[in-house]
């Protein structure tokens, strides 16, 4: 577990007491610790943790043109759909499914960048990927980067916080950690080039896809409703940048074992199988522990997954190459057993 306990950059208040339990810092350590990771000007190896607050502050001017010039209850209704499910939904196809866990295949390297790029961009891949393996790998344990145990702001800004990667990695460690994101088609850099910017993403690819990604969107959103429609649009993509660091909170019962007996499975940890999450995004989040690698997450007849029906529409399409289903394995063990 050595190499998985220290490639996240452990915050200036640690993970853990002397005895091995978690420290839960204060809100003012919380704060501390936030600003000094992204002040680039104290090092530019901070960048990496910079940049999604930055497309974060950049979303705010589409908002309040939205809200005090466009605002109209329709574009509000589509505010709502583009965020709470077509952000949902393609954060799970792509940061979570495939990202993170390789649990489907694409048969040609243009539907991987489609699905990539299926919505605005809102954070580099490299904060999700490398840090969700830990999370997996420490659920609900000190050194988990969302540990929700720990509180609401703990979760609300481990990105800057928790899930960047230590910045003096060894070679052999920095291989490890840029191999979690090679088959994403992330620019990676070299070992000499993560020592000069501390991060896997090269910053050219990481700026350039976003500047790309956003003017393509913003086109086609005035050009199918004018500058009402995109700025509701960007509006919706920063609701979701913001409230997705709730659902680590929340996902993981606010801390506390909320498990429901018939529902959530998987007792290791306090993962909890939702109904908007799962109805909204595919999200259902106990069963995802259970099974990291499936495409699928919804076992159950009223769990609607959106993000496997994508996955399986692009595998009809022969836009997918391969996927792992663990339904079958699922409700084998856990329904027709009981």
């Amino acid at each position: 577990m050595a190499f998985i306990d220290n490639v996240l950059q452990q915050p200036t208040y640690g993970w853990s007491d002397k005895a091995g339990n978690l420290i839960i810092p204060t809100k003012k350590q919380l704060f501390t610790e936030a600003f000094s990771r992204v002040n680039i000007l104290r090092t530019r190896k901070n960048w990496i943790s910079a940049i999604s607050w930055l497309m974060a502050t950049c979303m705010v001017p589409f908002l309040l043109v939205f809200t005090f010039r466009y605002f109209s209850l329709p574009l509000l209704g589509l505010l709502v759909l583009y965020s709470m499910v077509i952000m949902s939904t393609q954060a799970t196809i792509w940061f979570h499914r495939y990202s993170t866990h390789r649990a489907y295949t694409f048969s040609h390297p243009i539907w991987r960048f489609v699905t990539q790029n299926l919505v605005l961009r809102t954070f580099p891949e490299e904060i999700y990927v490398v840090s969700h393996h830990v999370h997996h790998a420490k659920s609900d344990q000190p050194g988990d980067p969302y540990n929700a145990q720990a509180g609401l702001l703990y979760c609300m800004l481990s990105d800057v916080n928790h899930q960047s990667i230590t910045k003096d990695l060894s070679e052999a460690d920095y291989t490890k950690a840029a191999g979690f994101l090679r088959h994403t088609g992330v620019w990676i850099n070299s070992y000499k080039a993560y020592q000069k910017w501390g991060s896997i993403a090269s910053p050219v690819y990481t700026v350039g896809l976003w500047v790309l990604n956003w003017s393509f969107w913003y086109t086609v959103f005035f050009l199918i409703g004018g500058h009402g429609l995109a700025c509701a649009l960007f509006s919706g993509a920063f609701f979701w940048f913001v409230l997705v660091r709730a659902f680590n909170y929340t996902g993981h019962g606010k801390g506390q074992q909320k498990h429901v007996d018939g529902v959530d499975f998987d007792r290791r940890n306090l993962s909890l199988n939702q109904i908007r999450p799962g109805l909204f995004s595919g999200e259902w989040h106990n069963n995802h522990h259970l099974y990291p690698s499936s495409a699928r997450a919804g076992f159950l007849r009223f769990q609607l997954d959106l993000a496997w029906l994508y996955i399986l529409g692009l595998y009809k399409l022969g836009a997918v190459a391969s996927y792992r289903d663990s339904k079958k394995e699922f409700l084998q063990k856990y329904v027709f057993t009981r």
